[in-house]
């Protein structure tokens, strides 16, 4: 009887990519290059996706009334009954959508998350909006691209280019939602 080779099992290591500085100063060219391509914070809104999207979008929203001088509107939308992979995962708690008393009519709005993928998420947030109004454009804001796109999405300011195996997986923390703002890779190339 011959011994079948073993599978090698999946490396827990994980390395850390993006610190806490690094995390803040790719938020700070993302919210400069956001403003540098509206031409200023007239009409913007920014709609982090969450969970980890409405954090990131809050804290660009800082640095560019910090730049401007007033408060860019910023809001959340639940992308959970858009997903097409609703029936392929399990179920998870539906979470607040929340749209600026301004609306989003006629507004440059930003779609703000953490990690770009598959472009599923985008897609689902980009139908999600559908249903919420008429923006004059959408832009997309992640902290980190990771590739392996599914669709036809790009992100038009990212924080980080950072190419992955499949078998690798990106985290993202960031301090109030966890202990810390960190980037790390986690699986077999770490």
């Amino acid at each position: 009887m011959c011994a079948q080779p073993a599978t090698p099992e999946p490396s827990t290591a994980s390395r850390v990519v993006l610190d806490a500085g690094d995390i803040t100063r790719a938020l700070t060219r993302i919210s400069h290059e956001i403003l540098e391509r509206n031409k200023g914070a007239q009409d913007l809104v920014l709609l982090g996706i969450p969970s980890r999207g409405v954090p990131l979008a809050e804290r660009i929203a800082e640095r560019m009334a910090a730049v401007e001088g007033f408060d860019v509107p910023v809001g959340s939308i639940d992308v959970t009954m858009y997903r097409d992979d609703l029936r392929m995962k399990p179920a998870r708690a539906l979470l607040p959508t929340q749209i600026p008393a301004g609306g989003i009519d006629g507004k440059v709005v930003v779609l703000v998350d953490d990690v770009l993928f598959s472009g599923r998420t985008i897609r689902a947030a980009l139908d999600a909006l559908n249903d919420i109004g008429r923006p004059k454009a959408v832009r997309l804001a992640v902290l980190v691209d990771r590739g392996h796109r599914e669709l036809p999405i790009r992100a038009d300011f990212v924080g980080k280019n950072l190419p992955t195996s499949l078998v690798e997986r990106v985290k993202v923390t960031l301090a109030g939602v966890d202990e810390t703002d960190a980037v790390t890779i986690q699986g077999v190339g770490a």
